[in-house]
């Protein structure tokens, strides 16, 4: 008989963030699905003539917003507009994410020792042989660019099985959880959740979202999970429990639990992003610029007067903070 596997302290915390006894999990209206579904509505009522006036779209064509979109729009607009005109292109970056993913979905079923590399080779040999742009990418790839992808998604894959828990399939765990909700037949709101844990029982919310990221920590990530709650609990009517940003390099949490008022300030700010995205693709405004720690990495920081300040700025505090 294999012997039980302890957790380390980082699994133990786990266990403890997203866990909850019954009696402490909330429960939820019937009425609050629609009710949110109502406010999208009428918040995206007025701008339907809007859809058609956009660049490079056809009258009646849906418009499809996503996570990283509403937040690029909400961030800085001159950016958003610029990576809007560029074509998507599958790079390692992008690509290590959906293939740790798969990877993690295999892990759960695994019936042998959990190795971290095998589990890549995997799920690269399986997103390998389906029919869409990954796929092709996957076929064309250098080995150069192989042997990084392989690289750096056994690190997060590594670094996934050290801080969670083996994941039980009693868990109802699921990765890249695919989230749609049609508002007016043509505004598509859409994502895909990293993991999700656990299942509704009724009225009474029992799932946590959890998203996994790399790198330094940010108030603006949550907005990602919000956005994913809202899908869900329009979906089907009870909310997920608890949102949960995992910061892989560090073994740390960002925790919030799920309301009503959440949800409604969510919708709020969707109806704000999608305004925005309509106004600037119909020529109606021109784009703003924000500033922040992005402006270093911003790919249009040469042309940008207000990020070269910043920048400047930044420098000048850098260094003299240092004397």
């Amino acid at each position: 008989m294999e012997a039980k596997q302890e957790l380390n302290p980082a699994q133990q915390e786990v266990l403890a963030e997203l866990g909850a006894p019954k009696e402490q999990r909330p429960r939820f209206g019937a009425m609050l699905r629609h009710e949110l579904q109502r406010a999208l509505e009428d918040g995206l009522e007025p701008m339907l003539p809007m859809l058609d006036l956009r660049e490079g779209e056809k009258p009646g064509d849906s418009m499809f917003v996503s996570k990283y979109a509403l937040g690029q729009v909400l961030g800085c607009e001159r950016k958003f507009v610029f990576e809007q005109a560029e074509p998507f292109e599958w790079k390692v970056p992008i690509a290590r994410g959906t293939i740790a993913h798969k990877a993690i979905e295999l892990s759960v079923h695994w019936r042998r020792e959990l190795d971290p590399m095998t589990l890549v080779d995997e799920a690269m040999a399986r997103r390998g042989e389906g029919i869409d742009p990954l796929a092709d990418w996957l076929q064309t790839i250098s080995e150069t660019e192989r042997a990084e992808l392989r690289g750096t998604t056994n690190d997060l894959v590594l670094k996934f099985l050290e801080c969670f828990p083996p994941l039980k399939p009693a868990w109802y765990p699921s990765t890249e959880t695919s989230l749609r909700v049609e508002i007016h037949d043509r505004f598509v709101l859409s994502g895909r959740c990293d993991l999700s844990i656990g299942v509704a029982d009724g009225d009474r919310a029992g799932k946590v979202l959890v998203d996994l990221k790399t790198g330094s920590t940010s108030i603006h990530h949550r907005d990602d999970l919000r956005f994913y709650a809202l899908l869900d609990a329009i979906r089907i009517g009870t909310p997920p429990r608890r949102l949960a940003t995992y910061y892989l390099d560090q073994g740390r949490f960002q925790i919030e639990d799920v309301t009503e008022d959440l949800l409604f300030s969510t919708v709020a700010r969707v109806v704000d992003g999608i305004e925005r995205m309509l106004m600037l693709s119909s020529g109606q405004r021109d784009a703003t610029t924000a500033t922040g720690p992005a402006c270093r990495w911003c790919p249009v920081r040469h042309d940008c007067d207000d990020g070269k300040r910043h920048l400047a700025d930044d420098e000048d505090t850098t260094l003299g903070a240092g004397w």
